[in-house]
């Protein structure tokens, strides 16, 4: 007689096998989330130094990208379909060059602080809204509070951002939010794509390198030749390793594990980690005002990425 399943016997078993699968697959998808936020966190204050100095905005780019595209080469080698090529150029123009592109430009416009508490913070309100509009999938009361703390929280940090007491730029607070926008298609379209982490991320380079690298060469448009070695290995590495590839995987697994929604507004803690590097390196302490719409926005994660119940209730 065939011997019975161990998860028949206790009453409830299956579920709390389920139960503790969930909290697992939760928990690994918040700690790639967790490596994507500090990395990003980064990113603002290391791109602010460089265009803000000898580098520009299309050296970035270029080095994001095309290095990116180089060390990611090996994984394009496999069969992939048609639909994959096309999925990746679409990835491409939503989270490649043109998105690199428009947040060093208002990071160039704006600041770092005023950049790190728009597009992160901004990219899981239109994931929600989009999902909701283009998905019929409404966030739920929960997650819909979550999202208005949020955007609380951005309103708080852009009004007490401090920028040489010069009121910010306009035109540079549209690309950021443009690029918000972009980076919330980009995360809804990816969990139906098919593609995994690692093939999403090398295909975005390779496009990205393909198209933005020779304009690049061909306008010169790029300063490389008047930087400072070490300026162009630390950008190189940041940019071309740390963005293009490290931050692209994590956030895709979060993306995989968490859902969009919840993995955007995971992003959404950026500002927060910025503000703490803030402090550490650069001495800069937030003002309480500053210090309160932190708050709104941790608040607004936690309530953001509460798992949705399967009724869709929120």
């Amino acid at each position: 007689m065939p011997a019975e399943s161990p998860d028949r016997s206790p009453s409830g078993a299956p579920d709390a096998v389920d139960g503790a699968r969930s909290s697992r697959k939760r928990l690994i998808g918040f700690l790639w989330a967790v490596l994507t936020v500090s990395i990003f966190a980064g990113w603002f204050v290391v791109t602010r130094f460089s265009v803000t100095r000898s580098l520009n905005v299309w050296d970035l780019t270029a080095l994001r990208y095309g290095i990116g595209a180089i060390l990611l080469a090996p994984v394009l080698l496999r069969d992939l379909p048609p639909k994959a090529w096309r999925s990746g150029f679409i990835f491409s123009v939503l989270w490649g060059a043109p998105f690199a592109a428009l947040v060093a430009l208002g990071v160039q416009m704006t600041s770092a602080g005023r950049a790190a508490s728009v597009t992160p913070t901004l990219m899981p309100v239109f994931a929600g809204m989009l999902g909701w509009l283009l998905l019929r999938q409404p966030p739920g009361k929960i997650r819909f509070l979550g999202y208005a703390a949020i955007a609380a929280g951005l309103c708080g940090l852009i009004a007490t951002a401090s920028s040489g007491g010069a009121a910010p730029s306009l035109l540079g607070l549209g690309f950021l939010a443009l690029a918000a926008a972009m980076w919330a298609g980009y995360t809804l379209l990816l969990r139906g794509s098919g593609l995994d982490p690692m093939q999403s991320a090398a295909l975005i380079c390779f496009w990205s390198g393909l198209i933005f690298v020779p304009l690049y060469l061909v306008l010169g448009i790029g300063h490389l030749g008047h930087a400072p070695t070490a300026e162009i290995a630390v950008q190189g590495f940041y940019q071309g390793v740390l963005m293009s590839i490290v931050a692209l995987i994590s956030f895709n697994r979060a993306v995989t594990l968490l859902g969009a929604a919840a993995a955007a507004a995971m992003i959404a803690l950026v500002p927060v980690i910025a503000s703490l590097l803030a402090i550490v390196v650069l001495g800069e302490v937030p003002t309480m005002a500053e210090g309160i719409s932190i708050a709104f926005i941790v608040a607004g994660v936690l309530l953001a990425t509460r798992p949705t119940p399967a009724s869709g209730r929120g």
